[in-house]
Formats: C-alpha cells, structure tokens, sequence
C-alpha cells in the first residue's frame, strides 16, 4: 500500500534522477512546479527529492508525496510503500501497523529506526556495565585498604 502521485506531479518527477531534486530540473519546470518557494532563501532540497540507491536515505517523512516533503522512489517515479518505508526504518517484514494508509506513513515517519534504537540500547547497557565493574573495582581496592 502506498501513496500515489497526480499525473503532473509525476511528469515533473520523472524528469528527476536518482538522488536529485528541484535543481536538476529545467528552470522553466522548477519555476512552475515549485511557485514561490522558487524564490525564497533556504534549501528546499524536499522538493522534487528523489532518492538514491547509493547513498543514505533522507529522514522519512510523516508524509512522503506533499510537495515540501516528497521521498520519490529511486526507479520508479512513486512514493515508497508503506513496506519500503517500513524497511528504511528497519522494522521487519513481519511487523505490522494498524490504522489508514495516512495514519501508518505518520507511524513510521515519526519512529526511531529500530536499528538505531538497538544501537543506542546497546551502548547504555554497556557503558553501564562498565560503570559497574568501575564500582566494583573501587570496592575491592577500598575492602583491600581496610584489611
């Protein structure tokens, strides 16, 4: 399940490569797809994004087809799936989301990545372990003095 882009939308996409944006269009496109943001300071590299297969993926959006926000599949000119976006932010293939299409986009935008949170886990139980060994060691030397 996934989002679907308007015809216009999609015409303008598909004049994007992988891993570009608004800047790699035609400026006549960029100016027309774009409006007034064309003309306003700031990045805007959202616009027209389309994603690559060789480099990381841009944080996911709760919405990955509005026009500020578009994550555009490599190869084929569509917003991810559900599953894609699901898999981008690591959850497994067996993991399942409830609510409307829109409702389960805002659930995986909004997550950690699991694998990410696993890391970050990981890095607290050991610092902790080795705060505790720290302790213990401090312990041992403080009962040794008092032999």
């Amino acid at each position: 399940e996934g989002a679907k882009y308007p015809d216009k939308k999609k015409k303008v996409l598909d004049l994007v490569p992988p891993g570009g944006c608004w800047i790699d269009l035609p400026e006549d496109v960029a100016k027309d797809y774009m409006g007034k943001s064309y003309y306003s300071g700031g990045g805007k590299r959202g616009m027209a994004r389309r994603i690559s297969w060789d480099e990381p993926c841009l944080t996911l959006t709760c919405s990955p087809a509005q026009k500020q926000t578009e994550r555009c599949h490599p190869d084929e000119t569509r917003p991810f799936t559900t599953r894609e976006y699901a898999r981008i932010q690591s959850f497994p293939d067996e993991w399942r989301f409830s609510g409307s299409m829109s409702q389960v986009y805002k659930q995986i935008g909004n997550a950690v990545p699991v694998n990410l949170g696993k890391a970050v886990g990981l890095s607290i139980v050991d610092y902790l372990n080795k705060v505790e060994q720290v302790n213990k060691n401090k312990v041992l030397k403080i009962e040794q003095k008092i032999v």
